[in-house]
């Protein structure tokens, strides 16, 4: 979707990937497949790009090291990234600043977590530090049963895991920051996320709580990716608390899955808006050109190469824009494509983003 944005305004888009016949790759002859710590592949790489970006956040800072000491300009840059990849460096960078998160802590053995536990209770989430997304870096614990069924799940000793202190939270909300070379910034509208399975599932933009408590919301998001000197779109993840604290749940420095419903709803899309970041062009509005948006995320139902038979079936409901991603094989919970609908009444969007996409089967 960004390779997208980059076509319309008559750019070249090289793709770096482990694999060959990537999504992204479908729409560029520029392809470059290796591993990411191949210092040759990544050397050719950058000699035909101008700026290099990410996808996602699982690329080391070391790479990104490497291609800035190539001279090309990288954003997010090393720097940043390194402060957003580790999730307790994430945190402690964030609480340094001031910014509200929940209480946190560097699991190191089962008496790390015994010790968490007796400290903030039951239940608690242990986290892997890195690579974790969707919930599959999460575990919640809820008993001292539980500590390290939870911590050989997560992959314990091999990776390094934290813990985090449950968040009583009535909503879970997201907005987009962008934030260019020359630190101008723009903040989206604030959602709610709606999740399944520790997987989002749906989005409501706007989120459908009092402009107070959205205005602070999205103040901690624009703070937040001050504090980490962010260049790029940022996803910001927070938990609304019952006592209307606003706390950070965890920050991606790319487009991120809450901000897709920007493509149909918003004056400049996510994607867009990423792309004028790191060229340090001026931002676009984000403001939204409809009353509401609903977006629900097409998740994989079973592990087969992906079938689309059924992609007519939610082509029935004529406001439903249906994006699917191109990815050749289908798994149980993977994001495969959504589903955005726009209008004036949340409830008519979001009954027919969900027709829609009950309609069609991955």
């Amino acid at each position: 979707m960004t390779s997208y944005a980059a076509l319309r305004f008559g750019f070249q888009v090289a793709i770096f990937e482990r694999v060959a016949n990537s999504p992204a790759a479908q729409l560029s002859q520029l392809n470059f497949v290796g591993e990411w710590h191949d210092e040759a592949k990544l050397a050719e790489f950058a000699r035909v790009c101008s700026v290099i970006t990410l996808e996602n956040e699982f690329v080391d800072a070391s790479v990104l090291h490497h291609l800035q000491s190539l001279g090309t300009p990288v954003y997010p840059t090393a720097e940043t990234l390194a402060c957003i990849q580790d999730k307790l460096i994430q945190k402690q960078t964030l609480q340094t600043a001031g910014v509200a998160v929940a209480p946190f802590q560097s699991i190191g053995s089962k008496a790390d977590a015994q010790a968490f536990a007796e400290k903030h209770g039951y239940p608690f989430v242990l986290k892997a530090r890195r690579e974790g997304y969707d919930g599959y870096g999460n575990r919640t614990v809820r008993s001292e049963a539980e500590i390290e069924p939870a911590m050989t799940a997560l992959g314990y000793p091999k990776r390094q895991l934290m813990a985090e202190a449950f968040v009583k939270f009535k909503a879970e909300l997201a907005t987009m920051v962008a934030r260019n070379t020359q630190g101008e910034m723009v903040i989206y509208p604030v959602v709610e996320t709606l999740q399944e399975n520790h997987i989002c599932k749906a989005v409501k933009a706007p989120a459908p709580f009092a402009s107070d408590i959205l205005e602070k919301a999205a103040s901690v998001a624009q703070k937040a990716i001050t504090v980490l000197n962010g260049v790029g779109i940022f996803g910001v993840e927070m938990f609304l608390c019952e006592d209307g604290r606003v706390l950070i749940n965890e920050l991606a420095p790319r487009p991120h899955n809450s901000g897709h419903y920007t493509i149909e709803a918003c004056v400049t899309s996510q994607f867009e808006n990423h792309l004028r970041a790191i060229l340090g062009y001026p931002l676009g509005s984000p403001e939204m050109l409809t009353q509401a948006a609903v977006m629900v995320n097409l998740l994989g139902k079973r592990n087969a190469p992906v079938e689309l038979s059924s992609l007519p079936c939610a082509l029935q409901y004529p406001h439903a824009k249906v994006h699917i991603y191109g990815k050749a094989d289908s798994r149980i919970g993977r994001k495969m494509g959504h589903i955005t609908v726009v209008g004036n009444s949340m409830e008519e969007c979001w009954h027919q983003a969900h027709a829609a996409a009950a309609a069609i089967e991955i």
